[in-house]
């Protein structure tokens, strides 16, 4: 759990302004976890990600099925139309995500095996299986939150997706265009004595939160603090 921050922590915020406008200009598209080589689709180019861990977006979901069965996936695995699978074009090959479906509450696990769906407006494609049990197939659509099960790197064993699951409550200190950007003050956060993560989310930027806590009382409490340094900071609740 989060604390305010101390005085050490606001010279590496006054630091962490310089290093960002020295390095605006570098991505830091780089990782070594199964299929995170970058590649080219359509004439776009896509950086997965090293990590998932803290990953967490919204978007379109999508579905593909009987078309694709028995082809082989980017993963090297035959698709299975019949698992609990899914394409992503950034997650890391193996990664385990917890989709919830924001229309009707419904949520499932999935492995990510496979990439795509490579359509601007859409964030992830289900094994019929999954699409089914989150109610898609009928509509082939639907907007859902994606989250990373991820835990330090590595495909974290999940519990059932029957399981009561309470919202968490971060600040949001500030939206980066750079994901270099983003991980620097993730690593000063950290410094600092703070819990720092990176989310992509539905604004199409790098997102830097800090936290987690239980309720929204405990994280307003902070919220003062963290605003003498990041004006513009707010409450985000994940649910």
């Amino acid at each position: 759990m989060s604390r305010p921050p101390s005085l050490s922590f606001v010279f590496c915020a006054v630091l962490c302004a310089f290093i960002l406008i020295g390095c605006a200009g570098h991505s830091g598209h780089k990782g070594t976890r199964s299929g995170s080589k970058p590649y080219t689709v359509r004439g776009k180019t896509y950086y997965p990600l090293a990590s998932a861990k803290g990953f967490t977006e919204e978007g379109l979901a999508s579905w593909y099925g009987p078309g694709f069965h028995g082809k082989k996936t980017a993963s090297g695995e035959k698709y299975n139309q019949s698992a609990m699978t899914a394409a992503h074009k950034l997650l890391p090959l193996g990664t385990k995500v917890r989709v919830t479906h924001l229309g009707n509450g419904r949520s499932i696990i999935v492995r990510v095996n496979d990439r795509g769906p490579f359509v601007e407006d859409r964030v992830i494609d289900l094994s019929r299986a999954a699409a089914a049990r989150l109610n898609l197939l009928r509509a082939g659509t639907g907007r859902v939150r994606v989250n990373s099960l991820d835990v330090d790197g590595d495909a974290a064993a999940v519990p059932s997706s029957a399981e009561p699951h309470r919202p968490s409550f971060y600040i949001q200190l500030g939206a980066f265009a750079d994901k270099g950007n983003a991980n620097r003050l993730v690593s000063l956060l950290t410094q600092g004595g703070h819990k720092g993560r990176l989310c992509y989310g539905s604004n199409g930027m790098w997102n830097v939160q800090v936290g987690p806590w239980k309720n929204i009382e405990h994280a307003r409490e902070n919220l003062d603090a963290f605003r003498m340094l990041y004006a513009h900071a707010f409450v985000v609740r994940e649910d």
